[in-house]
């Protein structure tokens, strides 16, 4: 059994156990619901603000039996995944070209730029206009939540190739397009696999929006709807089952990070 120093343990980026790493991780949470539970159990936080724990559950048990909550987690999934999807089939080879290419870096980055600080929730009634109220819009909100920073990060990731790398391959007789091929991408790929994980993320985080309009399902619908009945049991039932949605997709990308490229070695345990 290995016994790790307090010196070990905090020094910078080396690595933990992984039973150390899950204790960790749970530790974690067990404070959020300790703390949560004395505000609420406490009668420091009126109900009506903050539900305690044990309503929090009967609350989900009531919305998965009787009101269909599956129904409304599988439509924001799908809108999620769509949108998000759509902006990295077109995000992830403009980023890795704008990145390679000074040329597109010069003609996209500027744009880019710009429009990446616009609210994404401006745009929904330019949406409308164009899209209409269906699915389409929805999915358009979460893409232009998206695509914008995903580009520019896969930008950010593909530039920091090493040139030594690209000159070499060249020394050695590898033409340009192999050099995308042999060099750019596998260099890069960790940095975008790595990138999709942060921006999946995001894409979650504009689903409220996406769906407060002319919507009659998904976790953001109901949501709203509970807020305008004060059913605020509800709204953190919604919250926590996209957080654990969440989780669930962070660990996957993890499990595919350390799939794809086992001598990187991350996730923080050893």
């Amino acid at each position: 059994m290995v016994v790790l120093s307090r010196s070990k343990i905090f020094v910078p980026k080396a690595a933990i156990p992984p039973h150390l790493y899950a204790l960790c991780s749970v530790v974690a949470f067990a404070l959020l619901l300790l703390v949560w539970s004395a505000l609420t159990y406490g009668a420091f936080v009126p109900p009506l603000f903050l539900p305690t724990p044990d309503a929090i559950v009967t609350s989900a048990v009531t919305l998965f039996a009787e009101f269909d909550l599956l129904s409304d987690v599988l439509a924001s999934v799908m809108r999620v995944s769509a949108g998000f999807l759509l902006a990295a089939v077109i995000g992830v080879p403009l980023g890795v070209l704008m990145g390679s290419l000074k040329t597109f870096e010069a003609f996209f980055e500027p744009l880019l730029g710009f429009i990446r600080y616009m609210p994404a929730s401006a745009f929904i009634p330019l949406f409308i206009l164009w899209l209409g109220i269906g699915e389409s819009e929805k999915i358009a909100v979460i893409f232009f939540g998206t695509f914008f920073q995903l580009t520019l990060m896969v930008m950010d990731v593909t530039k920091n190739v090493s040139i030594d790398l690209i000159n070499t391959a060249y020394t050695l007789g590898v033409s340009q397009r192999g050099v995308f091929r042999r060099v750019i991408l596998p260099a890069s790929l960790p940095g975008i696999v790595d990138t999709l994980r942060i921006t999946f993320g995001w894409a979650w985080t504009y689903l409220v929006v996406a769906e407060i309009v002319a919507a009659s399902s998904g976790l953001g619908y109901m949501i709203m709807q509970s807020q305008r009945f004060l059913k605020t049991s509800n709204i953190i039932v919604g919250i926590v089952v996209i957080g654990i949605i969440g989780i669930i997709i962070d660990v996957l990308f993890k499990w595919l990070y350390g799939r794809l490229f086992p001598w990187l070695g991350k996730g923080g345990a050893a």
